[in-house]
């Protein structure tokens, strides 16, 4: 299964600007339940803030840092994936970088972003539809 498939029915992508301030990102972060958001400016992906970044930012700048902007705490540059890519492939990268989000790109153009949850979510789905398949298969022969 390719990770394409997997953007499919996801909720819309959430992306901000260089500007925009670790305050507003955090009150995105916190109303559509996400762990990250895209820096994205025209068409471009700059980078990555998630709430590891924003912990970091707290950590080394303190509070101050909420009023700063994604251009200064954000992860950059932000490592993708195509489409085609495999869930394991995309689990491997994820886990060699210690990451927990994906961007998914083709020929340059962001389609989306996975999360390790939806990647472990559809993991488990597979793994318990093939479960119930053997059973079948057993039961009926």
């Amino acid at each position: 299964m390719s990770i394409g498939l997997i953007l499919s029915g996801k909720k819309p992508l959430i992306s901000v600007s260089t500007t925009t301030s670790i305050r507003e990102i955090t009150a995105l972060l916190y109303q559509h339940r996400i762990g990250a958001v895209l820096v994205v400016e025209d068409g471009a992906i700059l980078g990555i803030v998630s709430e590891r970044d924003i912990v970091a930012g707290l950590h080394l700048h303190g509070p101050a840092v909420l009023d700063t902007a994604a251009g200064i705490v954000m992860t950059a540059p932000v490592v993708t994936v195509a489409p085609t890519a495999s869930i394991a492939e995309a689990m491997g990268v994820m886990t060699n970088r210690r990451i927990r989000h994906l961007p998914v790109v083709d020929c340059g153009e962001l389609l989306g972003l996975v999360s390790i949850g939806d990647l472990v979510k559809r993991r488990i789905d597979d793994a318990e539809r093939e479960a119930a398949s053997l059973k079948e298969y057993i039961t009926t022969t």
